[in-house]
């Protein structure tokens, strides 16, 4: 349990680490493809890498978070990403800098399960929702503003800024968490949950459980969507250049273009975070889904501007639902395992963001003739989640059915 001096710690060390992620990687495509030739493939490799290091990492980091506290896994988390961008600033061979990212998963991994944890442990369940929507509207926040400004950087500083500024940060930032660690060893820890607490603990999980669809379910149903959320991400964010290359948009035109999707985002985060009607309702889940799938075709098929900024509005807005349903029902259904359900929640995060270009890159391989290919088949698979989504629904209704039918008059027959 934290003190929310610290909490409130932990939210600025959570915008400034989204800050960090952003500058870096995101423009560590433009770099590989100014520097070293890096085309669609290439760049669509190397996202999968990430997100394959990602999920292992991060499910660890959650477990590690949960036994040993979130600063056990947030210093050395920094540390890493210090050092390595460091390194990667004075690198000249593609190989190092794929090195580079390597090591760096491993070090960024460490930190959001940290942060997961820190912000939903020892809440009672009534200010759970509201902690949480400052935490994913800080971060997002902290996304869109590097999306936004990572373009003008590289212009105005140089193509070897990305790893420059980015390390300067990490290393302010493991300042900070030193820090914080020791006024939240000088505080005393916040009182424990008090017996009405406890009480409305006991009465939300009855009435979830009297629910049409129960509480767990909902927690499935979202750690499904969320990683296809960032298979859609991770398809987009290494092909940015290409798309930037059509347009004819410059390095600063392309991050505020492509920062749409970011704030709209952010607005979505801050709408579900004030208004609770979307909890435990299958049909927002369903319908982020589906709004998806429709958005991101638009977003590598489409041939207007218009069209673009249009259809970030609605990825933006479908994927702030996606990601908070996981986030939410993470935290919210396992009570006393926020640690290891926020590692599970990256996790998924980093499996979503292997598939997603791993599926784009070898499409292209196959089909190298065909130029959209990566975005059909990412168009293909996100239907193929929406499927899932809807046929784990529609089974699970079926199921309840016929227990209610074999109830005690039914029994035997």
């Amino acid at each position: 349990m934290y003190s929310p001096r610290v909490k409130r710690g932990i939210f600025v060390l959570t915008g400034v680490n989204s800050l960090g992620l952003v500058l870096y990687f995101n423009y560590l495509f433009f770099f590989m493809r100014a520097e070293f030739g890096f085309g669609n493939r290439g760049n669509l490799a190397l996202g999968a890498l990430n997100g394959l290091l990602y999920a292992a990492g991060s499910f660890l980091a959650g477990r590690l978070a949960q036994r040993r506290g979130a600063f056990a896994a947030l210093k050395p988390g920094y540390a890493i990403m210090a050092v390595t961008l460091g390194l990667g600033a004075l690198a000249d061979h593609a190989a190092v800098h794929v090195l580079v990212l390597v090591v760096w998963t491993a070090g960024i991994s460490l930190t959001w399960p940290a942060f997961e944890y820190v912000v939903s442990s020892g809440e009672p369940v009534g200010r759970l929702p509201r902690l949480l929507g400052i935490y994913s509207v800080v971060w997002s926040a902290g996304a869109s503003v590097g999306t936004l400004l990572g373009g003008a950087m590289m212009e105005h500083l140089g193509m070897r800024s990305v790893f420059v500024v980015p390390a300067l940060i990490n290393a302010t930032q493991w300042i900070a968490a030193v820090l914080l660690e020791r006024r939240a060893a000088a505080q005393p820890p916040p009182p424990a949950v008090t017996p009405a607490e406890q009480e409305e603990r006991r009465r939300r999980r009855d009435e979830r459980r009297k629910a049409p669809v129960p509480p767990e379910l909902f927690l499935k149903l979202a750690w499904l969507g969320n990683p296809f959320g960032f298979v859609a991400i991770s398809a987009v964010l290494p092909v940015i250049p290409r798309i930037a290359e059509r347009f004819e948009l410059s390095a600063t035109l392309a991050g505020v273009f492509c920062s749409v999707w970011y704030f709209a985002r952010m607005g979505a985060f801050v709408l579900f975070w004030l208004w609770r009607g979307w909890h435990y309702r299958f049909r927002w889940l369903v319908g982020a889904m589906a709004a998806l799938v429709l958005s991101y075709a638009a977003i590598l098929l489409g041939r207007e501007l218009w069209l673009l900024l249009a259809a970030q509005v609605v990825f933006g807005g479908a994927l702030g639902l996606l990601y908070f349903s996981s986030l939410y029902y993470s935290m919210d259904v396992g009570e006393d395992s926020q640690g290891t359900h926020g590692g599970i929640h990256e996790a998924a995060i980093g499996l979503g963001a292997f598939v997603g270009p791993a599926v784009g890159a070898v499409s292209l391989r196959l089909w190298p003739t065909v130029p959209t290919a990566h975005a059909r088949a990412v168009t293909v698979m996100l239907l193929l989640g929406l499927a899932a989504m809807v046929w784990i629904r529609v089974r699970h209704r079926r199921r309840r059915k016929g227990e209610d039918s074999s109830g005690p008059a039914g029994k035997g027959s």
